[in-house]
């Protein structure tokens, strides 16, 4: 029987994201707490050094699950600093915003499996505009600046009433960052990235 071509198996976008967001997932959860905690803190040195992130008054940073890259530390760094931190939050009806953090123990996980949010007041996402720098999660990153996210496709939908001159920082562990060449499946929908930090350090992309 005759072999298909190599291109007439190439994997659709959707279903390549899919693989790779599988395969990340699996090898995180072999990183133990106390390693995750460590990789949080150099997380956080590294994003306060940004100079967008030093000269900011409003940072915008998601509330991390476990076995993602922390940002705890960096969350209560930037609260101490003064600054305002904008957290993803649902609202009525599911609905997705912000609100502002105030402080640890006002961090408060609503549902199993959830990341954890803030109980203050709900803001739409329009409340984005606000922020000076916006860092988000990610699976895995390209050199491209390409972002691979969980799949639902919250935070491209997010970032478009992000503010133009906002960069948009990425957090993903060192082995997540594609740095040979290799580069993520891309969709029209999917927002670039204009920086990726990892625990080794920052790493400004072509967004």
């Amino acid at each position: 029987m005759t072999s298909q071509p190599s291109h007439a198996r190439t994997e659709a976008p959707e279903d390549a994201k899919a693989h790779l967001r599988a395969s990340v997932r699996k090898a995180r959860l072999h990183r133990s707490e106390r390693r995750n905690e460590e990789l949080a803190v150099a997380l956080r040195d590294h994003v306060l050094q940004l100079p967008a992130v030093e000269r900011a008054q409003c940072v915008s940073v998601y509330a991390s699950r476990p076995h993602e890259p922390g940002t705890l530390p960096l969350i209560s760094a930037l609260h101490d600093r003064g600054v305002s931190v904008l957290i993803p939050c649902l609202g009525d009806g599911l609905q997705r915003g912000w609100a502002e953090y105030r402080g640890a123990d006002d961090l408060v996980e609503r549902a199993p499996g959830r990341p954890p949010e803030p109980s203050g007041t709900f803001l739409p996402g329009e409340a984005l505009e606000r922020a000076d720098v916006v860092v988000v999660p990610a699976l895995a990153v390209d050199v491209a600046g390409t972002r691979l996210g969980q799949g639902g496709g919250w935070y491209d939908r997010a970032l478009t009433l992000a503010r133009p001159d906002a960069p948009v920082v990425a957090l993903t562990f060192t082995s997540e960052f594609h740095v040979d060449g290799a580069l993520l499946p891309r969709e029209s929908h999917d927002r670039p990235v204009n920086a990726v930090i990892t625990p080794q350090g920052i790493t400004s992309l072509p967004a």
